[in-house]
């Protein structure tokens, strides 16, 4: 659509040299995607179940004719002179009309789980196999005024009419093609090995969980799992992971910015100049072609399957690439209040690493379709040119995000050693209070990036702050907590990829073969808490200054000197 408005425009409005060239690059740039992307499938009868006031849904049921069947749910009861004063009225059948105060759904496009409690009672009935005699129903259309489904963004085959989240008209018209077999794209990829929310029973970061629109996110105390059947792919989860364990595939981010380097790099080849750079959602694709009219030919449209599947890697990377200037386009009174606070968290990261170096936030900026547009006109790109960007960038979204700042910063008008971010951001250091700290290497088995690390061969803690996440995994899982998150950039990049030495200590060596085996500070806490225990009486108290292998030969000593013993606790 996009490339047919600027055809049709390229002989009058979008003439000029940008224009000319704007069009060349779009029609000359391939764009990347899954040729064939894994899909889940639904599977619908046409059993519908329509929620609401009585009189409602009673008059809406003949529209609905055609489906395989209609079951009414009435959360009010019509006031008739019969039924007025009826306090028995509570998950009654009247008339094929069934009636429940607070019913509870749950599911997806043939698949909806809608349960009534018995009379007031906490006794849940399946309305689908009392009416219906099946397991689920097929599809809702839900008149409640707040609707009985809370997430911003409604499951596929759930239809919320009375909280204007559907259009009335609309869905009589469409709901009899609900039935059949539908396919869609698994919009994601999960990687449990890379997550940060769960190790050894200690619970971190969780910021996808709080990005997710649709309640497609769940935890299961060990991981996160992800309901195919309920992402509507957004890509606010991918966005907002920091480790990648999440990614969206539809198509990968990495498709994503090495279109965009190809695009910025056919367009200068074509002759264009002050390049700028426009995502938005292929959702608001017409409201981009009206405005394109009065927005200057050197911006650039590039359409993600939703605004939110890319985020601050890819940004910094268009600005590295020559981009003047980012602008990320939606209708901001429509956004999710959730997409809209995740984009708004990246975008407010963003502005702080720009600030800090000394350039003007509006290098990257939200563009409200129905606003004045910010288009600031910078005369020249942030980089004129960078050998490092001859080629796209390659590596984890983290990697290239480092870079491309490294290189922002190597020319930047500030060039602070640290500088603050926003709260919740995966960027920082930690402390350590190394006077209490046993080395006992609880942090680094949780840590998910091996920013925490052991040092091998003595007793010692390093760290790599470009790796850390701030997931905070090693500061609920140190018993001594005296480890503490620090959120914050270091601007030195050598500084920053270095394995920094948080704490070493004297190695305590083993009494009988002189082996080091352990921090001596452990030795010596375990020796004074446990010199009281039956266990440890007498000779016992020797092992904990012996290695793991002298410590074996030692019991077994004992055992074959003194069988006995083994009965004295």
């Amino acid at each position: 659509m996009l490339k047919t408005t600027l055809e049709a425009y390229a002989d009058s409005l979008f003439a000029d040299r940008n224009g000319q060239a704007r069009l060349t690059a779009l029609k000359g740039t391939v764009e990347l995607a899954n040729l064939i992307p894994p899909t889940v499938s639904y599977e619908s009868r046409g059993n519908v179940v329509i929620i609401g006031a009585e009189a409602e849904i009673v008059a809406l049921a003949p529209q609905f004719s055609a489906l395989n069947s209609v079951t009414l749910l009435a959360t009010e009861v019509a006031e008739t002179p019969e039924r007025r004063g009826n306090a028995d009225s509570d998950t009654l059948n009247r008339n094929n009309v069934y009636f429940a105060n607070a019913p509870r759904v749950k599911g997806y496009l043939g698949a909806f789980d809608v349960e009534c409690d018995i009379q007031g009672e906490v006794l849940a009935a399946n309305l689908a196999k009392v009416a219906i005699g099946r397991e689920c129903f097929d599809l809702v259309v839900d008149l409640t005024p707040t609707g009985v489904i809370a997430s911003e963004i409604p499951p596929p085959g759930y239809y919320a009419i009375g909280a204007g989240k559907a259009d009335l008209a609309q869905i009589v018209e469409d709901l009899p093609d609900m039935m059949g077999t539908f396919d869609k794209p698994k919009y994601f990829r999960l990687n449990t090995d890379l997550c940060a929310h769960s190790s050894r029973g200690v619970e971190g970061c969780d910021r996808c969980l709080d990005a997710c629109p649709a309640g497609a996110l769940s935890s299961t105390g060990h991981s996160i799992e992800i309901n195919p059947y309920l992402c509507q792919g957004v890509g606010t989860c991918a966005t907002a992971c920091p480790t990648e364990a999440i990614q969206y595939a539809l198509p990968e981010a990495e498709k994503t910015q090495h279109f965009v380097y190809q695009l910025l790099a056919n367009y200068r080849q074509a002759g264009g100049e002050s390049p700028v750079l426009m995502f938005y959602g292929q959702r608001d694709e017409a409201s981009v072609s009206k405005r394109l009219e009065t927005l200057p030919t050197c911006v650039l449209p590039v359409a993600l399957e939703e605004l939110a599947t890319v985020g601050i890697d890819t940004w910094f990377s268009a600005l590295v690439y020559g981009a003047h200037q980012v602008l990320l386009a939606t209708h901001t009174a429509f956004i999710p209040p959730t997409i809209d606070r995740v984009l708004a968290h990246e975008l407010q990261t963003a502005h702080a690493f720009l600030t800090a170096m000394g350039y003007d936030e509006r290098r990257l900026d939200l563009f409200d379709l129905n606003e004045q547009s910010p288009y600031a006109g910078f005369n020249a790109p942030l980089l004129t040119h960078n050998p490092a960007t001859d080629s796209a960038l390659d590596g984890s979204k983290r990697d290239k995000l480092f870079a491309a700042l490294d290189a922002l910063y190597a020319i930047a008008p500030e060039q602070p050693a640290t500088s603050s971010v926003p709260a919740t951001a995966p960027y920082g250091s930690v402390t350590c209070q190394t006077d209490d700290c046993t080395l006992c290497m609880s942090c680094v088995a949780v840590c998910p990036t091996r920013a925490l690390h052991a040092i091998g061969d003595r007793p010692g803690l390093l760290f790599v702050e470009q790796d850390c996440v701030q997931c905070g995994l090693c500061e609920k899982a140190c018993p001594e907590k005296v480890i503490s998150l620090a959120p914050g950039m270091n601007w030195d990049a050598d500084a920053r990829q270095a394995s920094r030495l948080i704490h070493e200590e004297e190695a305590a060596c083993c009494i009988t073969c002189g082996k080091a085996f352990a921090p001596a500070s452990m030795v010596k806490m375990l020796t004074e808490k446990l010199q009281g225990h039956s266990h440890f009486q007498g000779e016992a108290i020797r092992r904990l200054s012996m290695c793991e292998d002298c410590r074996v030969r030692d019991i077994f000593s004992t055992i074959v000197d003194d069988p006995e013993s083994q009965l004295r606790v």
